[in-house]
């Protein structure tokens, strides 16, 4: 099938009032922002798709500014009524939902199906946050001290700050915005410049929400780079949490600036994503969950398998099964249903990718398939696997691409202690189809990663627990579960309903 890009991206940012050159900062209006131009290039066919005014000198002061005095009228609703917004901005995502899934793939390279599954995790997200509106809950507490009550409740925070990588342009986002927007907080995002579309499309989606309830805006928007909108944002004491979503180098440079002021971080930072096969596993059913894991969005999930350990008695099975797979998978159009792979989000996530591989002959691993930039040319690649001999020390570093590094292994403390030898913690699975081992794999001295599964993948995590993990990964937590408590402050209440002024721990102070 033939898809006709251009067209296809002219019609969709029309229906979403993106002209070909538009404003880069949202605070309630449109600024006239006096940055330079920032083109957004579709990674499939190298052309613009639109421009967008960078925020300039002076344009980031005006954002936060407004962030600010929108806190002090929106911690003031009711926290329902908050979420009756957040209701709302999620039908009006439903209504976009084709659109918006379109231009996740024209921006970010996504074939349409994973597109169109990014915007349904921002809906599903808007109805988990809508149910939390009305679940702030706080505990209560026995007193040790006669006639007192104790209990803690929660408050608003702050104007959070939300950093967004490009290979889930829109979905993060939604995982912070539409929480911290019922926690009663408002928010100022900067999005990857490499997707400035996605965020000029739901800012202006968000806005038109906002205008119809007469709500404060909470929902600034600032594009920029790291000079003229990361810097100032990450530093900014008026913002009490930063929450990041990127590399590890990233993280730790924005974590030293928000402990330095003593403000909160939330970081999502590097994967690099193990799974176990057991010689007991059902083979269909990893083979189909380790391809997707390792080829969805070209490898550029922060869940992406990255390292498969098979247990020596099904280790050459697999690895047949794998290479024929990967044969199968069909390359090309993101917007085509046929293509099962789009294309990387740049060049030099290609080039990225190449280094990596040359290193990998250098150590002396081996590649079974792939390892070149495809026939398409562009920012196209090969998805590939390598045969990695334990240890090899390019396994413990994430290269956002399509690279599998498979290892084999003869027992289950064995695979463990590989699978935990890495720097990164986030998601992790096992292929087994014996309990114990499975129980083992989720036990303490089992996986060390924020997100353990089971004979499932470890890509595409439901927006219902928390989604973070351990180690460089960050330690931060998102979407569901009690995640919303990051995004508030904690205050314990005691009231002395008596006569008398008891004192704790049974001390005495009489005048």
């Amino acid at each position: 099938m033939t898809v006709d890009t251009q067209a296809a991206a002219t019609d969709v940012l029309r229906r979403l009032g993106i002209n070909e050159e538009n404003p880069g900062a949202f605070c309630g209006t449109w600024l006239d922002t006096s940055g330079e131009p920032l083109e957004s290039r579709n990674p499939a066919s190298g052309e613009v798709l639109a421009s967008v005014r960078a925020v300039g000198e002076g344009d980031y002061e005006r954002v936060a500014a407004v962030a600010v005095e929108a806190f002090e009228t929106w911690r003031q609703w009711t926290a329902p009524a908050r979420g009756e917004i957040v209701r709302q901005l999620g039908n009006e995502l439903r209504l976009h939902k084709e659109d918006l899934g379109r231009l996740v793939s024209l921006e970010a390279g996504k074939v349409l199906s994973e597109g169109l599954g990014e915007v349904q995790e921002m809906i599903d997200m808007a109805d988990l946050a809508v149910g939390m509106s009305r679940q702030l809950y706080g505990l209560s507490m026995h007193s040790e001290r006669p006639q007192h009550r104790m209990y803690e409740q929660w408050h608003p925070l702050g104007p959070v700050g939300i950093v967004t990588a490009f290979n889930f342009p829109v979905a993060v986002w939604a995982w912070n915005a539409m929480v911290a927007a019922i926690c009663g907080d408002s928010m100022i995002w900067k999005p990857s410049q490499k997707t400035p579309l996605c965020g000029l499309a739901i800012t202006r989606i968000a806005e038109r929400v906002l205008t119809a309830n007469d709500a404060p805006p909470i929902f600034g928007l600032a594009v920029g780079d790291r000079h003229q909108v990361g810097g100032p944002l990450v530093a900014d004491r008026r913002v009490p949490l930063i929450s990041a979503t990127g590399s590890v180098t990233m993280g730790r440079a924005i974590g030293k600036v928000v402990s330095d002021r003593l403000g909160r971080s939330l970081l999502e930072l590097g994967g690099n994503n193990g799974i176990i096969v057991m010689d007991d596993a059902d083979l269909d059913l990893s083979l189909r969950a380790v391809l997707f894991a390792a080829v969805g969005t070209a490898g550029q999930r922060c869940t992406s398998n990255r390292r498969l350990l098979l247990q020596r008695g099904i280790a050459d099975e697999m690895k047949r099964r794998l290479v024929d797979a990967y044969q199968s998978v069909r390359i090309g159009d993101p917007l085509d249903p046929a293509t099962l792979m789009g294309p990387l989000i740049d060049e030099n996530a290609v080039d990225d990718m190449m280094r990596a591989l040359d290193t990998v002959r250098q150590q002396g691993g081996t590649v079974l398939y792939g390892g070149e930039r495809h026939e398409l040319g562009g920012c196209y690649v090969q998805p590939t696997l390598v045969e990695a001999p334990a240890g090899l020390p390019i396994t413990c570093e994430e290269t956002f691409a399509p690279i599998l590094y498979l290892t084999e292994f003869d027992d289950l403390d064995e695979a463990i202690a590989l699978h935990n030898s890495v720097p990164q913690g986030l998601s992790s699975a096992i292929f087994t189809l014996n309990v114990r081992s499975a129980e083992r794999f989720l036990a303490a001295t089992g996986s060390d990663c924020g997100i353990a599964n089971v004979n499932i993948g470890t890509s595409g995590a439901e927006i219902g627990g928390a989604f973070g993990g351990e180690k460089e990964t960050g330690g931060g937590r998102e979407a569901g579960s009690d995640s919303w408590k990051i995004y508030m402050r904690r205050q314990t209440c005691t009231i002395n309903w008596g006569t008398e002024l008891p004192l704790a721990q049974g001390v005495e102070f009489d005048v």
